[in-house]
């Protein structure tokens, strides 16, 4: 029977950069990465539409993306010369309503003094500067002008797992399907092929699975998979100064080349968690509301021609949607970092920094993650974002 003095269930991107951050901040113990898809091919990292942004509302979720936009900064020093994620700072640009607007202007604040570098702009503002854009219902707009933007998120995932190769760090591809505990203590995971092993210090980083995770210890973890469609169109008229819009309604686009992505028209009131085996895109959500959306918002958009599409699953924490960063208060060595609700791939490697400062140290020293802790989740205490995309 194997002994770790570290298992991280989940081996995508926020168990890889705990792995590779507890490495840098000189932890020299055992490190098992337990991964039950190698190929990461349903994974919410390499799913997702790997952008990163700075308009959150909440001063610690801004600094988290501000993070790993100052790795993103510093990439080849970190990784070597070759290290590469496509990372086009193209922006986003929030749009709101007469109703929004007050939000707007409140997350624009404390956007602002986190010295993020967001321009808040009404209408006609925002028709001069984007002459493609219909500004119909629209009263104003929070633009980011650099710091945002999308990226490849296999590419940035591949960087962090080829880093732990020679450090120590045993890639395991199994599932875990059972955690033991004894009295305030996590001891061993059980894998599906009926191995078990030894741990001083479990990670849960199990995105989407982190609730069924959690439960194994007998711990009550808010986070479920949520299903989100991705959809590729084609259209005549090319928009080089697109940044990533989303409308009021909640609808989002983007360019990727010649093409442009879209998605964000699920109604999360009444939703159900999504069943693990279904990744199949719900096409009437194009057809019926993205469409009508992008076709009022970018008039030249009338005319467009849907070619593929996908879906995946994210973490998504039905108490406030936002993360759950830390150890469990009672039972010490069972480690969250879990329910990033959507901005998981941005947030990581800062997540990851944090962790591994607060194994090493004692204590969190780049990045406070103490708002993040279970304890608002024990108390049922939401510590809400309010810019959820």
């Amino acid at each position: 029977m194997a002994h770790y003095d570290v298992i991280i269930i989940g081996g995508a991107i926020v168990g890889s950069s705990i792995a590779y951050y507890l490495r840098e901040e000189g932890f020299s113990g055992s490190i098992a990465l337990i991964e039950r898809d190698p190929q990461f091919t349903y994974s919410s990292t390499t799913l997702s539409c790997a952008s990163i942004r700075q308009q959150f509302s909440i001063p610690e979720n801004i600094r988290l993306s501000q993070f790993t936009l100052a790795l993103f900064r510093r990439l080849q020093q970190e990784f070597g010369a070759d290290a590469d994620i496509g990372f086009r700072e193209g922006g986003y640009l929030i749009l709101a309503g007469e109703a929004g607007l007050p939000i707007l202007k409140q997350n624009h604040a404390a956007q602002m003094a986190e010295g993020a570098d967001i321009v808040l702009e009404d209408a006609d503002a925002l028709h001069r500067r984007f002459g493609w854009i219909s500004t119909e219902g629209i009263v104003g707009g929070a633009y980011g002008r650099s710091g945002e933007g999308w990226f490849d998120a296999h590419a940035l995932l591949t960087l962090f797992r080829k880093a732990l190769r020679g450090r120590n760090v045993e890639f395991i591809t199994r599932s875990v399907t059972g955690v033991e505990r004894e009295g305030d203590r996590v001891t061993a995971v059980t894998l599906d092929d009926g191995e078990r092993l030894e741990a001083g210090m479990i990670f849960n980083a199990a995105g989407p699975s982190a609730g069924r995770v959690a439960a194994m210890a007998g711990i009550e973890l808010p986070v479920e998979p949520r299903k989100r469609s991705v959809f590729i169109f084609e259209a005549h008229d090319k928009f080089d100064d697109m940044p990533l819009m989303v409308d009021p309604s909640g609808i989002y686009v983007r360019p990727e080349g010649s093409v442009y992505i879209t998605g964000g028209a699920e109604e999360e009131d009444g939703e159900a968690a999504a069943a693990p085996e279904d990744f199949d895109p719900d096409w009437s959500l194009f057809e019926e509301k993205i469409w009508p959306v992008l076709a009022t918002r970018v008039p030249a958009f009338e005319a467009i021609k849907a070619t593929r599409a996908w879906a995946g699953h994210y973490d998504y924490n039905t108490l406030d949607q936002n993360a759950v960063i830390g150890p469990h208060p009672q039972v010490t060595n069972f480690i969250f970092a879990n329910g990033f609700s959507g901005h998981g791939l941005q947030q990581a490697p800062a997540a990851g920094k944090a962790l591994a400062e607060l194994v090493m140290h004692g204590a969190y020293r780049t990045i406070d993650c103490s708002a993040f802790g279970y304890e608002r989740i024990a108390g049922k205490r939401p510590f809400r974002e309010l810019n959820v995309i």
